[in-house]
């Protein structure tokens, strides 16, 4: 039991800080997209377990690239604190690949190719280095997190075979905002990117990167207001969360103010997910 537990927490602490960031965002929002979900609680776990599994294989795969910077940003990981060995994360990396595969073949030919997606786009990020520099960086998660989101729709849903309208404008919008954002993430980490020399938006634009992302999440959040059709008091919510987030990028000098404001980033990326799920239940203007 002992070795079995210790087996659990190293998993989980290769995917440990992307819960906040992919595991539930993506499950939230399969919710709101297929909300008939609701109906059957056991398509939630179902989801959230496909997602956590695909999360594992691209995190272990990016933490066998370079595990300096792991010592430099997060030593709480399985391979800086020798939880692990390379060796034994590199066969669990590979090893992973056909695992995702089988278990999303027993949904059905569209969740493998959701899965399929994701295992290219884990290489191109990680084994063939598209994330050194912002634009590959920011385009390969973007692309990534949206094809999170769509194997976790299709698994949670009623059909595993076929996306919703309302699904397919959740998931557009995902890429648009992943794409716009994401950089949100780099601002913290700078000192360690900087020295394994990964080019993000904060280290090439210092000065713009934060009035940049705060535009960006302000302008999001009137369109999503206004696409999805929400009401006062949600949208009231949703803009304030909006506002608050811009302003404590805007006003972070210090590693732990980047940190927080992460987090708000994150409150803010999962109700944005959520907001299908608020149509038409509070007041709205005629």
């Amino acid at each position: 039991m002992k070795r079995l537990r210790e087996i659990v927490v190293t998993l989980f602490l290769f995917t440990k800080s992307d819960f906040k960031t992919t595991v539930f965002p993506a499950t939230l929002m399969a919710v709101a997209a297929a909300p008939t979900s609701l109906r059957t609680p056991s398509h939630l776990l179902h989801s959230l377990f496909w997602v956590w599994l695909h999360v594992l294989q691209f995190d272990v795969s990016n933490q066998t690239i370079n595990p300096l910077e792991d010592e430099l940003n997060k030593s709480y990981r399985p391979l800086p604190s020798k939880r692990i060995s390379l060796k034994h994360a590199l066969i669990l990396r590979w090893f992973l690949v056909p695992l995702c595969w089988l278990l999303s073949i027993c949904y059905s030919n569209q969740v493998l190719y959701a899965s399929f997606g994701i295992s290219i786009l884990t290489i191109l990020h990680n084994e063939l280095a598209a994330h050194q520099h912002w634009t590959g960086k920011n385009g390969f998660v973007a692309f990534g997190s949206a094809t999170f989101e769509a194997g976790a729709i299709l698994v949670i849903g009623d059909d595993h075979t076929s996306l919703s309208r309302v699904a397919q404008r959740a998931l557009i919008c995902s890429l648009g905002i992943f794409a716009s954002t994401i950089y949100a993430q780099d601002f913290k980490d700078v000192e360690g990117d900087a020295k394994v020399g990964r080019k993000t938006v904060p280290i090439i634009y210092p000065s713009l990167a934060a009035p940049a992302l705060s535009l960006a999440m302000l302008g999001w959040s009137v369109f999503l207001i206004n696409l999805w059709h929400i009401g006062y008091l949600t949208a009231s919510a949703f803009g304030s969360m909006a506002l608050f987030t811009a302003m404590s990028y805007l006003s972070s000098t210090t590693v732990v103010g980047y940190q927080k404001s992460y987090y708000l980033y994150n409150i803010w990326m999962t109700f944005a997910h959520c907001l299908p799920l608020f149509q038409g239940i509070d007041i709205r203007a005629h």
